[in-house]
């Protein structure tokens, strides 16, 4: 669903709608996600060097923190402006949910239930079910240690109204406040670490949402960018092939010890920083030709807008879920140990294994949930307008467009 855009007070700035290449960069993310895990399972970040950048894709979170910042927050930007019709908080929430809880529900259902690595007490269950993983100790268990990321998304998206309501001010000739507020929120987020916020045994404050905001903050400057007039940022986003040469750059430099020692051993508060730093600066970089570029230009992204990348995008949120519980499975049945190399094979085998489910779980459990809900949508509206009710705007909205 794209933003509804009302005649633009600037005719030089466009709202756009759904940006296909976005959808396949999203599906990079996903699969620089299964990349690092493979890695690590397989031992290959043991790797001189070429390890230290595989161990590094984990900043594929980094980007999808970011996508879901610009999608979710345009509409506040665009409505800020008034050039857009924001959506009401109940479809809102509504789209969020839909989004995220079905097939993450079926994943976490059967990975506890079968799955021989996971564990199955009953703080699990319910700490995983309602993705408050990252504050109950000892809940990220096998098959679903990946979901500390979702859990922070999810956060997220329940702050995001607050977010919206505290910049409300910032709207008409006060909308030029909004970047440098943003920016300078983001700055002060990275001091998240060096605070000494009490946590449980089991747990870590800086897995939890403030620490995370900048990376969001790159996707929501953005999203204000893109509704303004041309900047010089604008200009620099012309130039695809530099941003990708500097986002390469910085990714190069978050694999060394600057963002954090080799494996999972915990980084110093600065280095946690850095590599904070890095993964926005590194997401706005990537982002910034798709949705400040100008259309045509932005057109001109086959490869991240082909039919093959759109349908990997489509099935991300799938493969992001899947991808683990996958992996752990293919060692016990192909014979393999974990953490002894084979790792092409094993990346090879989890890829389209991945795949092959993740089609199948947006096939059978995101698609139809999301056209049930659609169709609920359809029938309330439909009785709403023969009772002659009209639902009132809320101050505060978000864009249905998934993330």
């Amino acid at each position: 669903m794209s933003i509804t855009a009302a005649p633009p007070a600037d005719s030089t700035t466009v709202v756009r709608g759904f940006i296909p290449a976005l959808e396949g960069l999203r599906g990079l993310a996903a699969l620089g996600v299964l990349v690092t895990h493979v890695a690590f399972q397989t031992g290959a970040t043991n790797i001189t060097v070429l390890g230290r950048a595989l161990g590094r894709f984990d900043l594929a979170v980094a980007l999808f923190f970011a996508l879901s910042g610009f999608l979710l927050w345009r509409s506040h930007a665009a409505a800020a402006r008034g050039l857009a019709k924001p959506q009401t908080m109940v479809r809102y929430w509504i789209s969020r949910a839909t989004r995220i809880l079905p097939a993450y529900w079926v994943a976490v259902v059967l990975v506890l239930a079968f799955l021989p690595e996971a564990d199955s007490s009953f703080t699990t269950w319910w700490a995983n079910l309602a993705l408050v993983q990252v504050f109950v100790p000892y809940t990220l268990t096998g098959g679903l240690t990946q979901m500390w990321s979702l859990s922070v998304e999810v956060a997220f998206y329940l702050v995001l109204p607050l977010l919206a309501w505290a910049l409300v001010q910032l709207r008409g000739d006060r909308a030029r406040w909004r970047i440098p507020v943003i920016t300078g929120s983001a700055v002060l987020c990275l001091l998240w670490a060096f605070l000494p916020v009490p946590a449980l045994d089991g747990t870590h404050h800086d897995n939890w949402l403030p620490g995370y905001l900048p990376w969001f903050a790159a996707g929501m400057l953005l999203a204000e960018l893109a509704v303004v007039p041309p900047t010089f940022v604008h200009k620099m986003a012309r130039h695809r092939w530099w941003m990708l040469a500097a986002a390469i750059a910085v990714f190069a430099l978050t694999a060394t010890d600057l963002a954090g020692p080799e494996g999972l051993v915990r980084p110093e508060p600065w280095q946690y920083a850095v590599k904070i730093a890095l993964g926005a600066i590194m997401s706005f970089l990537l982002m910034a030709p798709l949705v400040l570029a100008d259309a045509g230009t932005a057109a001109g992204h086959r490869l991240l807008a082909s039919p093959p990348a759109l349908a990997i995008g489509r099935w991300s949120y799938a493969i992001f879920i899947w991808h683990l519980p996958i992996l752990t499975i293919i060692f016990p049945v192909f014979g393999l140990m974990p953490f002894a190399g084979n790792f092409r094979y094993v990346l090879l085998l989890t890829v389209v294994l991945s795949i092959a489910v993740a089609s199948a779980s947006y096939a059978l459990v995101e698609e139809p949930s999301r056209r049930a809900v659609k169709r609920w949508q359809a029938r309330r509206t439909a009785l709403d307008r023969d009772s002659g009710i009209t639902a009132s705007p809320v101050a505060t909205k978000a864009t249905a467009i998934g993330s």
